[in-house]
C-alpha cells in the first residue's frame, strides 16, 4: 500500500485532472493534498470534488514546506510506504501506483519515477525540437528526470530529514541517491503537457537549473556523480540531427546565462510557473 501527497499552489485548472488519475487506483492508503499559498479555488476543488482526499489549506506559499507539513500529517494517519509525490499538472497512468509499489518491493530502487510521456502537441516548433533532443539525452534516461514527481521506498526516506527551503524539490531528492538506486519504471506512465512557447520552456528550465546551482551553493546534494555528455553531443552535430541539436545547445546556453544573472540575486528569486500549458 502507498501514501500519496500531491502538492498544489493555484492549480485550479489543472488539479482535478490529477486527482481523477490517483483516487481509483489499487494500493491507496493516502492520498493528501497541500494547498500552499493558493489564492484561487483550488482548495475549494478538492474539498467539494474529492472527500477522500485530506486536504491542507497552507497560508504560506512553499512548495517544500507543502511537502513538509503533508508528510507530518501522514506520519498522524500512519504513513505507508512507498510514498508518491505527484506534481498537480500531471496524471499518472492507470495502475500506475500498484505497478510501482511492486517494482520498488526488492529494496533495490529506493527512488523512481513513472516514464514520463511529455505532450508537445500544442508547442510551438523551438518548444518541439528541444524536446526532441533532450528526452533523448542519457541523463534523462537515467531516470527520475523529467517528471517533475517521485516515489520514494521506506529506506529511500531515512536519507534525510525533511525537505530543505530550496527551489528544487526534486534535485534535492535525486543527489540523496546513486544512480543505481534510482529508475523510471517501465508500464508506469506521467503524463506532462510540455509549455506552448518557447519563454515558458526557458522559464521552468531555468528554474530546474537555478535550483541544482541552489542545492550545489549551500551543499544539500550528499551525492554528486560525474556526468560524462560531451561525446553525446559531439556524435549528434555529425549526425542528421545537426539542426535541432545546434537548437537546443543554444536554448540550454540561454537557460545556463539566464540562471546564472538569476543566482546573483538568489535572495529575492519569484517562482516562476508555466501557464501556457494550463
Amino acid at each position: 500500500m502507498a501514501t500519496v501527497i500531491v502538492p498544489a499552489h493555484n492549480e485550479a485548472s489543472v488539479i482535478e485532472e490529477c486527482l481523477n488519475s490517483i483516487v481509483d487506483q489499487d494500493g491507496v492508503d493516502h492520498i493528501i493534498v497541500p494547498c500552499n499559498g493558493c489564492t484561487d479555488n483550488t482548495v475549494d476543488i478538492v474539498r467539494s470534488k474529492f472527500p477522500q482526499v485530506v486536504c491542507l489549506d497552507i497560508e504560506k506559499p512553499s512548495k517544500t514546506n507543502a511537502l513538509n507539513v503533508a508528510e507530518a500529517r501522514a506520519r498522524e494517519l500512519g504513513v505507508t510506504y512507498p510514498v508518491f509525490y505527484i506534481d498537480a499538472d500531471t496524471q499518472i497512468s492507470d495502475g500506475a501506483i500498484k505497478h510501482i509499489t511492486q517494482a520498488m518491493a526488492d529494496g533495490k530502487i529506493l527512488l523512481s519515477a513513472p516514464t514520463p510521456v511529455i505532450n508537445t502537441l500544442k508547442s510551438s516548433w523551438l518548444v518541439k525540437t528541444y524536446y526532441r533532443v533532450w528526452t533523448q539525452l542519457p541523463y534523462i534516461k537515467e531516470g527520475v528526470i523529467a517528471t517533475c514527481s517521485f516515489i520514494v521506498s521506506e529506506e529511500g526516506r531515512k536519507r534525510f530529514d525533511k525537505f530543505a527551503d530550496v527551489i528544487g524539490d526534486d534535485g534535492f531528492i535525486r543527489c540523496h541517491f546513486k544512480n543505481s538506486e534510482i529508475a523510471n519504471i517501465d508500464g508506469a506512465q506521467i503524463y506532462i503537457t510540455a509549455p506552448r512557447d518557447i519563454f515558458s520552456l526557458i522559464k521552468i528550465k531555468t528554474r530546474a537549473r537555478l535550483g541544482n546551482m541552489e542545492l550545489i551553493a549551500k551543499k544539500k546534494c550528499p551525492i554528486q556523480e560525474a556526468k560524462h555528455y560531451g561525446n553525446v553531443m559531439k556524435k549528434r552535430l555529425l549526425s542528421k540531427d545537426f539542426l535541432p541539436t545546434i537548437i537546443y545547445i543554444s536554448i540550454a546556453l540561454l537557460i545556463r546565462l539566464r540562471a546564472k544573472k538569476q543566482f546573483k540575486q538568489l535572495g529575492s528569486y519569484q517562482w516562476e510557473k508555466d501557464t501556457s500549458s494550463r
